[in-house]
């Protein structure tokens, strides 16, 4: 069996059910919108910071995919895919916020989107400054993926409650790094270990996500912290 070909494809369906939980918490986000008195209540207790450094993991991904040789399908198209649905959500923060960071975030997003997006249509002509510039982005993104997820955690503790979070969300995409770490073990390591650490690092931060709804229900800190935030 070539594990390469299988790890790929369980891969590339286990990201679009992460996708399909990317929208799942874009849903909710335009579900509390129709209801809530307040425009920032649609959007309560998603962290920016976590939501933007999320796009940029996506879009390194994205990078790789077209910059490594033979041009690899199965990282490409669901990564986009991803990265475009974060953006949206990264829209509706802005839209409920209105602040100068939320808009800050999202043009910047937004505007490396469409950067990535020229670099597609080159793929091919810049392969190796590609693998460099990917690499980079996945080396800074593990870091602040890190950063930005605590950010996340931070808030769940302190207030003792998960807001808008989507649980399905941080569930698919951990089944997500599962397969893509399992992937990236059927490359050469000196290729694949950006997608490594990437992928572990985020399936640290999402083990933490789903621990923190089971503590806001049984916690009589998280209790606590309810009733007097």
């Amino acid at each position: 069996m070539d594990w390469y070909v299988f790890f790929g494809t369980l891969n590339s369906l286990l990201i679009v059910v992460s996708v399909y939980g990317i929208y799942a918490q874009l849903n909710t986000v335009w579900q509390r919108k129709s209801t809530a008195k307040l425009r920032s209540e649609s959007t309560s207790l998603l962290s920016l910071n976590q939501f933007t450094v999320s796009y940029f993991a996506y879009l390194a991904f994205f990078i790789y995919g077209f910059s490594v040789e033979p041009f690899n399908h199965y990282i490409v198209w669901p990564r986009l895919l991803a990265a475009i649905l974060v953006l949206l959500i990264l829209y509706e923060i802005w839209v409920g916020r209105n602040t100068r960071t939320s808009a800050w975030s999202f043009i910047r997003c937004a505007v490396s989107l469409v950067v990535a997006l020229l670099g597609l249509l080159s793929a091919g002509t810049f392969v190796d400054e590609g693998k460099v510039v990917s690499t980079m982005i996945f080396c800074i993104v593990s870091f602040l993926l890190a950063q930005g997820y605590w950010h996340q955690i931070k808030l769940v503790i302190d207030s003792g409650h998960t807001g808008a979070i989507n649980l399905k969300m941080s569930q698919f995409i951990l089944a997500m790094d599962f397969s893509t770490i399992a992937f990236a073990l059927t490359m050469p390591v000196t290729d694949s270990w950006p997608l490594i650490l990437l992928a572990t690092t985020s399936a640290i931060t999402k083990l933490i996500i789903i621990y923190l709804f089971v503590w806001v229900k049984i916690s009589p800190v998280a209790a606590k912290r309810r009733v007097n935030p």
